[in-house]
């Protein structure tokens, strides 16, 4: 009987969970970093930045240790393939937040006040999508219990929809900023162009990762 127990493993979800809780600490910290961006203080944004990069080293590490502590040769709730996956879209989130802390610490430039607005809600979105995606994540031990069906899958499903429609916002308000920087590349030398597309299309990059994230629970909800 023991023999048989040992082919079951113990849930591996709260290794993703507190993987996915230093992915949402780099997340934040991205949104501090353009606040401070916002106030154009440059020495605050290179300490952020640098904040950011050892977050998302820790999480590099504990990426690995998850990894490596997979087991191989046991029953997993889930296959061992999709919770690998699941992993690496979380690590990609944190990836993109180190690129946001580099592009913002290369050279000074400013965000023109006309775009300060839809910009707000561009990183606010953003943010969110990664936010209802570790929602998700957290609901992983609960959908367990249930075996992935009734009350609590229809909930994550819910939650799944809404960081589609979150992506979706996301991507309007890029075009519209992407459209205000066209308008106004008089006023904005190469660099600072070329920084500030780039910036965008780094954060966007959090709520597409958000999404990819949510599919994938979504594709193990399917397959139960």
């Amino acid at each position: 009987m023991r023999t048989l127990l040992n082919l079951f493993a113990k849930s591996p979800f709260p290794l993703l969970q507190n993987h996915m809780n230093h992915v949402m600490e780099c997340t934040y910290m991205v949104k501090k970093l353009f606040e401070v961006f916002l106030q154009g203080d440059f020495d605050k944004i290179n300490q952020i930045s640098k904040e950011i990069s050892s977050l998302e080293h820790a999480a590099d590490l504990e990426k690995n240790d998850i990894r490596n502590s997979l087991p191989k040769s046991i029953f997993l709730p889930v296959e061992r393939s999709s919770l690998l996956e699941i992993l690496a879209i979380q690590d990609s989130i944190a990836d993109k937040c180190e690129d946001i802390g580099i592009l913002l610490s290369l050279k000074p430039f400013k965000l023109p006040k006309i775009m300060h607005k839809t910009f707000d809600k561009f990183l606010n979105k953003s943010i969110e999508s990664v936010e209802v995606a570790h929602n998700i994540i957290r609901k992983l031990d609960e959908l367990l219990e249930a075996s992935f069906a009734g009350p609590e899958a229809q909930k994550v499903t819910e939650m799944i929809v809404y960081v589609a429609y979150l992506e979706h916002e996301v991507d309007v308000l890029q075009r519209k900023l992407l459209k205000s920087a066209l308008d106004d590349t008089q006023n904005l030398n190469y660099a600072s162009f070329f920084l500030m597309i780039r910036s965008f299309e780094a954060l966007s990059a959090l709520s597409n990762n958000a999404e990819k994230l949510a599919n994938r629970i979504r594709m193990t909800l399917d397959l139960k």
